[in-house]
């Protein structure tokens, strides 16, 4: 999966000659200033994670989603609970699966205000709260978890790929791909033995093919994905 491109450049030599016509000694060969590209530096190379079962560090991972608002920004919130278990084998991509579970009752939006008193007829007194569990956004109380399950996994370089998996979010499953980069492999002082893996990954939905269609268009329909992950290996004591 190493692929090093290695360029060469040729020294152009020039010897120097009077006009006169008896003989004389040739002038030094001058070396002319090289005027082609320089080689290119070979790619470092990419350093992978042992092949095994990895599960997800939620203290260095985050889910973040941005939609339109208006058009005037993309508003921005993220999950604060979910998981995801990763079977890592890079010499077969069939076998390299990603199992993810989401809790949308975790919404963090970062609600600045004072969402009770500026609505009053709300049943929520947060933000968070109603877009947790009101049945127009994430109904929560009706669907408890959001899964995404891998399908297929499709390598585009050393150290990138799609992964294509079946998104179920408010009771309806759709194909979804990300895009994926993976950022190398780490082994802490505290951990010698233990791989740690990060990758990270956009991609894109549109909220009414699920069901969430509230207040289109003026909040958008296509929503992004950011999501950065740190991965531990699972290693048997």
């Amino acid at each position: 999966m190493r692929a090093i491109l290695i360029s060469s450049t040729a020294l152009l030599l020039v010897a120097c000659a009077p006009a006169a016509t008896t003989p004389v000694a040739s002038a030094p060969i001058a070396e002319v200033a090289q005027t082609t590209p320089e080689a290119a530096a070979p790619p470092a190379e990419v350093k992978y994670g042992a092949a095994g079962t990895y599960k997800l560090d939620l203290s260095h991972a985050s889910l973040t989603w941005r939609v339109s608002h208006f058009g005037l920004s993309k508003y921005t919130g993220r999950f604060k609970d979910f998981d995801a278990t990763l079977q890592f084998n890079l010499d077969d991509a069939a076998a390299t699966t990603l199992t993810a579970t989401i809790n949308p009752a975790s919404v963090e939006t970062d609600y600045p205000g004072d969402y009770a008193g500026t609505h009053p007829t709300s049943t929520f007194a947060s933000w968070n709260e109603d877009l947790a569990n009101n049945a127009q956004w994430f109904n929560a109380g009706a669907f408890n978890t959001i899964t995404f399950t891998s399908t297929r996994i499709n390598p585009t370089g050393p150290a990138t790929g799609q992964v294509t998996g079946d998104l179920t979010f408010l009771g309806v499953t759709k194909p979804v791909t990300l895009d994926v980069a993976y950022n190398g492999v780490a082994n802490f002082p505290w951990a010698p033995d233990v791989d740690k893996i990060g990758f990270s990954a956009t991609g894109k939905i549109n909220r009414s093919e699920f069901g969430m269609a509230a207040f289109l268009p003026n909040i958008g329909d296509e929503v992004e994905l950011i999501i950065e992950a740190e991965f531990a290996q699972q290693v048997a004591p």
